[in-house]
């Protein structure tokens, strides 16, 4: 019995065609943070019941990636405000924001959170822009599901112009 030698497998010729790209480091980020968005509600009023309209099935948020609405700062990128902050809870909603991990954004959602609303007391915050910083605020009372997702669309062209900006590090 005599043995043939085997012959080497010829390599076969790998085209990658229109399948490569190429792309900067920072857009590349950018585009996994805008379809990612994880947002964390802090409703207190009648914004709140809208926001909950806008994650249901009807207008589906979910197209937008940001349909993981998560109950946890530390978890959370984008904090919606939405209804009527007092004083009281200010301090609340300061360590919320603090607590979020960076990069982290806000919207205001209806007039109560942008201006205080028709409320005109001792006790309505005029604003949370006074307590932390806002990206996006939406007008209305209470703002239409609509404007929810005009939003969110201005946040994703917002991080999308935010290629090539210094990233802020934490902990270093």
């Amino acid at each position: 019995m005599t043995f043939k030698p085997v012959p080497a497998p010829v390599a076969a010729e790998v085209s990658l065609g229109d399948a490569f790209i190429t792309t900067r480091v920072d857009a590349f980020i950018n585009w996994g943070r805008r379809n990612s968005l994880w947002p964390f509600p802090f409703g207190t009023a009648c914004c709140a019941i809208e926001f909950m309209g806008v994650v249901s099935s009807v207008f589906d948020l979910s197209r937008f990636g940001s349909e993981l609405v998560r109950f946890s700062p530390r978890q959370a990128d984008l904090l919606i405000v939405a209804g009527t902050v007092t004083y009281k809870q200010a301090p609340v909603l300061k360590r919320i924001y603090e607590q979020m991990p960076e990069p982290k954004w806000v919207i205001s959602a209806g007039a109560c959170a942008t201006s205080g609303g028709f409320y005109d007391c001792y006790c309505t915050v005029p604003g949370i822009d006074e307590i932390i910083p806002v990206d996006i605020y939406i007008a209305g009372c209470p703002p239409r599901p609509e404007a929810f997702i005009e939003a969110l669309v201005q946040l994703q062209a917002k991080i999308d112009g935010e290629a090539g900006k210094e990233q802020k590090v934490v902990g270093v």
